[in-house]
């Protein structure tokens, strides 16, 4: 049966932000892999996971970033982006960037919960905003960030075997990181951790 927005919704209702994403973001993890992996201390971000509601069912809405960006060059990423010192919340964070890049504006989105602060190798916690799009409108990319906009269904990326868990090594210390793939898209690294965080927590 497929996963429908009102379970989604129950099992996020009692989300909240932490108070310090970054703390958040590295509890659990061995002292060494710290070390060998991220680049501390953590800037706190935000990135929107949108579930489109289309009539064949909910979908992950997901870009491709191009090739000149800063950070993350052409990967596989959800619209967000870095605190900026104008957003009161992290949550701010989320909705700002994804009208920027894709067009996607605030009251098209119904924040439905939030997962936990996600490490990032390249200096980020990444809080994950969980967002229902009920109606989903005509997107934009912005040429000079986005690359693709494309949306992977949900019941897909929830098929048994369907993600894959990979270890890679740095300094002798192994990191686990999930990868999944829809049709060309190769979806991978902490866009990757937080699809299974997410998918692990409504399946």
């Amino acid at each position: 049966m497929p996963v429908s927005s009102q379970h989604i919704r129950n099992v996020l209702r009692d989300t909240r932000i932490a108070d310090h994403p970054g703390q958040q973001a590295l509890q659990g993890l061995p002292a060494d892999l710290v070390s060998a992996w991220f680049k501390l201390p953590l800037r706190e971000a935000a990135v929107l996971v949108p579930l489109m509601n289309r009539p064949d069912g909910l979908t992950v809405l997901l870009t491709r970033r191009t090739d000149n960006v800063r950070d993350h060059a052409g990967q596989i990423s959800f619209p967000g982006g870095s605190r900026e010192a104008d957003d009161v919340t992290l949550e701010s964070t989320a909705l700002r960037e994804s009208q920027e890049e894709i067009g996607l504006k605030a009251d098209a989105v119904t924040v439905i919960g939030y997962l936990d602060a996600h490490p990032v190798i390249t200096g980020f916690a990444v809080l994950p905003v969980v967002g229902m799009v009920e109606s989903p409108p005509k997107l934009v990319a912005h040429p000079g960030e986005v690359a693709d906009i494309f949306e992977v269904p949900l019941s897909v990326l929830l098929q048994p075997g369907n993600g894959k868990v990979h270890t890679r090594v740095r300094n002798g210390v192994g990191l686990p990181t999930h990868e999944y793939v829809y049709n060309d898209w190769r979806i991978w690294g902490a866009t990757a951790q937080i699809l299974n965080t997410l998918l692990t927590k409504i399946s």
